[in-house]
C-alpha cells in the first residue's frame, strides 16, 4: 500500500454564500446577464488573449459571447423538476436533475502533477518537533462552468507522519486544461485529528500558455509563503533557527508538471481528473472510540477463545465504524447534474448557510463530516495506477467486505468521481451519518446518490437474478465458496452491485441509471452492476434490502443510536422527517452542543500547555500516555473526553436514554449513542 497516492478534494472555497440555483431558461439567461456585468475575478491573472472567457472557473458564469452553450437533444434528455412542473398539478420544490449544459469551448490539454517533496517545513508539533504534512492543490482556470457554485478542483495528498522534509512524489493527472493557462496553489497543513489542521505556509506555480511545444515543468523549486502560516508553528522554527537547530527559516515545495497532450473529449470546458484511482478508509473517532468495535475478522485470540467455549450465547461481531472514499477515472458523464432539493425552507438555508439557524445547521454537518472522513494514524490509504482493472474492483470489494454481513451502504459521487460512503441506514439508527447532506460536504450540486448493496453469485458466467439469469445470490442463498473455504472468492465476476436512487436529499433522475451503470462498469471491470428506480422498482428494492437486513440479524451485526434528528436530512424517509417538525421535535439543543464542544476544546488545549510546563505530556484530551494505550483500565472508559468514572453499561444507558434499559436483552447488541 502506497503512501504517495494523492486524494482530490471538492469542497469549495466560498466568501459569501452562493445564490440560490434556478434551472428555468428565462432565469438562466437573467443570471447570465448579470454575472456579465458583474467585475471580473483577478484569480488567476488573465493573459491577454482576444477569445477566452473573461471570468475564472467556478467563480461566475460565462460571458455569453465567449463562450455558446453546447445543444442538447432535450426530446431524449430527462426533464429538470421545473420543466416537468408544467404537465403536474402539484408543484415541485426546486432542485433535482439540472438539464444546464456545459458551456462549449475546444478540448484543452492533460496534464500531469506531481508534488514531489518539500524542505525545512515548520514544526507545529511542539511534543514532537515535527510535523505532519500534507498538501492540497488546487487549480484555478478562465474555464466557464455551468453555474458557479460548481466544486473547485483539488487534490490532497496522503499524510507523512513526524517529517519536516517529507517526500511524497503524488501524481495528479488533469483533463481539460486550457491552452489560456492555469494556476496552481498549493496549501502545506499539518495534520492533527484531535484539532484544527495549521497550516504551514503556500506556494503557487502559474502558466500563462499552453500547446503542444509546452514541454512542461521539472523539478521546480517553489519557495513557501509563510504569511499564512501557523504563527506558532513559525515561532519554533524561529527559536530553534536561532539556537542554530535550522540554517534557515524558509521552507521549499518540489513540483512537476507534464504536458500529456490534447485532451480528447467532447465537452473541453469541463476540467476532471483522470487519474489515478484510489481509496481512503477512515475508521471513525466518534463512533468506533464509543463502541471499541473491530471489524469482522479481526477479535483476538482470547475472544475467539471465548466464543468457542460458551456456545449457549448469540454471537456477536465487533464492529468498527468506516467512512470510505473511492477515487473514480473520470469524466463522470456530463448528464449527471444534480442539485440539493428545497423541500422544507431551512434546507436552502442550510446548503447556503445563510440565516442563524442555517449558519450552524451547515456548521454542524461540515463538523460532522470532518469527524467521519477525516485523516489519523489509522486511515488507509492507496491507489491504483494501473487502474481501471480487476485489482481496482477487487479493492472496492475489499471496502464493502464483500458479500459477508447483508452491508447496505449510503453513497454520493460527486462531479469529478469521487465516490463517498459509509455502512448506513434505518436498521443503524443513525439519523445524521446516514445523510446524503454529510457525505457531499453540503455541496449544492452531485452527480448521483442513493444507496447500494453487493451480493455473491453462484455462477460468475451467468447474468444476475434481477436481470432474468437462473443464478442464485447470496443473500438469501447460502453458496459455498469454490476452494470449500470460508474466505470470499476473489473474482469480480461472482458478484453483483446492486445500486438506486434512493435520496430524497438530491433526488437523482432515475432516467439517468443506465449512465451511472455504464460508468461503474469502466471503472469496475468485471464487476455486474443492477441498478433500481427507487420508486419503479420500490417491490424489488424493498425485497432485496429485506432479504441484506435478514443477514444482519443472523450475522449478530451491531446497532447504533443517533439520538439527534434536528439538522439532517434523510435519504429515504422524508416523511419522517415531515412528521418530526410537524410535531415540533427539532433539536433546541444544537447550539448549546457546539458551545459546550469548543469549550471543552479550549480546557484541553490549557491542560495540554500547563502539563507541558510541568514536565507532564497529558495528551491532547488530557489523560496521560500510559491511561491512553489501556483505553480500559479500571472498570473506566475512556472516551474523547477524557476518562468517564461510571460502569460501561451505566454510561451506555444515560447516553442512550430510555433505549438504553432495553438494549442488553439476549441476542441484541446495545445501542450506543453518537454525539
Amino acid at each position: 500500500m502506497s503512501a504517495a497516492g494523492p486524494v482530490p478534494s471538492q469542497a469549495h472555497e466560498a466568501s459569501e454564500p452562493p445564490p440560490s440555483h434556478v434551472t428555468s431558461d428565462q432565469d438562466h439567461q437573467d443570471h447570465q446577464a448579470q454575472a456579465q456585468a458583474a467585475p471580473a475575478i483577478a484569480e488567476p491573472s488573465k493573459p491577454s488573449t482576444a477569445a477566452e472567457p473573461t471570468v475564472e472557473s467556478g467563480r461566475d458564469h460565462p460571458n455569453p459571447d465567449s463562450a455558446t452553450p453546447a445543444k442538447d437533444d432535450n426530446s431524449s434528455s430527462p426533464k429538470s423538476n421545473k420543466q416537468s412542473d408544467s404537465s403536474s398539478s402539484e408543484p415541485k420544490p426546486a432542485g433535482g436533475y439540472d438539464a444546464t449544459p456545459i458551456p462549449r469551448m475546444p478540448p484543452g490539454y492533460t496534464l500531469k502533477f506531481t508534488i514531489h517533496r518539500a524542505e525545512n517545513l515548520p514544526m507545529a508539533d511542539i511534543n514532537s518537533l515535527s510535523s505532519d504534512p500534507y498538501v492540497i492543490s488546487q487549480i484555478y482556470t478562465h474555464n466557464p462552468t455551468r453555474h458557479k457554485e460548481d466544486p473547485a478542483m483539488r487534490m490532497r495528498t496522503f499524510t507523512i507522519r513526524r517529517n519536516t522534509d517529507p517526500e511524497w512524489n503524488a501524481e495528479w493527472i488533469v483533463a481539460n486544461v486550457p491552452a489560456s493557462g492555469f494556476k496552481l496553489k498549493c496549501r502545506i497543513y499539518d495534520e492533527d485529528p484531535a484539532d484544527h489542521d495549521d497550516r504551514l505556509g503556500n506556494a503557487e506555480i502559474e502558466v500563462h500558455h499552453l500547446d503542444e511545444a509546452w514541454k512542461g515543468i521539472t523539478n521546480q523549486d517553489l519557495k513557501i509563503k509563510k504569511r499564512t502560516g501557523s504563527k506558532r508553528a513559525y515561532l519554533v522554527q524561529a527559536l530553534a533557527t536561532g539556537v542554530r537547530k535550522r540554517k534557515h527559516m524558509d521552507g521549499h515545495l518540489f513540483v512537476s508538471i507534464e504536458n500529456l497532450g490534447r485532451t480528447e473529449s467532447e465537452h473541453g470546458s469541463r476540467l476532471y481528473t483522470v487519474g489515478p484511482m484510489w481509496f481512503t478508509r477512515h475508521y471513525s473517532p466518534l463512533l468506533g472510540r464509543i463502541t471499541g468495535r473491530k471489524t469482522p475478522g479481526q477479535n483476538t485470540a482470547t475472544e475467539e477463545a471465548e466464543e468457542a467455549d460458551d456456545s449457549s450465547k448469540t454471537k456477536a461481531q465487533k464492529y468498527n465504524f468506516q467512512a470510505n472514499q473511492f477515487q473514480f477515472a473520470g469524466p463522470v458523464p456530463a448528464e449527471l447534474y444534480h442539485r440539493y432539493v428545497e423541500f422544507r425552507p431551512f434546507v436552502k438555508r442550510m446548503f447556503t448557510h445563510s440565516g442563524l439557524r442555517g449558519f450552524f445547521l451547515h456548521k454542524a454537518l461540515m463538523h460532522q463530516h470532518d469527524q467521519i472522513y477525516h485523516f489519523d494514524r489509522s486511515t488507509e490509504t492507496g491507489y491504483m495506477p494501473n487502474g481501471p482493472n480487476t485489482e481496482a474492483a477487487l479493492k472496492f470489494l475489499e471496502l464493502v467486505h464483500f458479500d459477508q454481513g447483508g452491508r447496505i451502504f449510503t453513497y454520493i459521487l460527486t462531479l469529478d468521481g469521487l465516490m463517498r460512503f459509509t455502512e448506513t441506514g434505518k436498521q443503524f439508527g443513525i439519523d445524521m451519518l446516514s445523510k446524503h447532506t454529510m457525505h457531499s460536504e453540503v455541496a449544492l450540486y452531485i452527480a448521483f446518490s442513493g444507496e447500494f448493496f453487493v451480493r455473491r453469485l453462484k455462477h460468475k458466467h451467468q447474468p444476475p437474478p434481477e436481470e432474468g439469469g437462473d443464478n442464485p445470490a447470496h443473500p438469501p442463498n447460502d453458496i459455498p465458496e469454490p476452494d470449500g473455504g470460508d474466505e470470499p472468492v476473489k473474482d469480480p465476476a461472482y458478484y453483483e452491485l446492486v445500486i438506486d436512487n434512493d435520496s430524497g436529499t438530491y433526488r437523482p433522475n432515475a432516467d439517468l441509471l443506465p449512465k451511472l451503470k455504464e460508468f461503474l462498469q469502466r471503472n469496475l471491470p468485471g464487476l455486474k452492476v443492477v441498478t433500481l428506480d427507487c420508486q419503479k422498482d420500490a417491490e424489488v428494492q424493498q425485497k432485496l434490502k429485506d432479504e441484506q437486513r435478514q443477514k444482519q440479524k443472523e450475522d449478530g451485526m451491531v446497532m447504533y443510536r443517533q439520538t439527534s434528528r434536528g439538522s439532517s436530512i434523510s435519504s429515504s424517509d422524508e416523511s419522517d422527517l415531515e412528521d418530526m417538525i410537524a410535531r415540533g421535535r427539532e433539536d433546541p439543543s444544537l447550539l448549546k452542543t457546539l458551545k459546550h464542544n469548543a469549550s471543552n476544546k479550549g480546557n484541553r488545549k490549557k491542560a495540554h500547555y500547563k502539563s507541558l510546563a510541568k514536565g507532564r505530556d497529558l495528551g491532547v484530551n488530557g489523560e496521560s500516555a500510559n491511561r491512553r494505550k489501556e483505553g480500559y483500565e479500571g472498570g473506566k472508559v475512556l472516551n474523547g473526553n477524557g476518562p468517564l468514572t461510571e460502569e460501561p453499561e451505566k454510561v451506555e444507558e444515560k447516553m442512550n436514554g430510555v433505549d438504553g434499559a432495553q438494549s442488553t436483552q439476549a441476542g441484541k447488541a446495545p445501542a450506543v449513542a453518537a454525539t
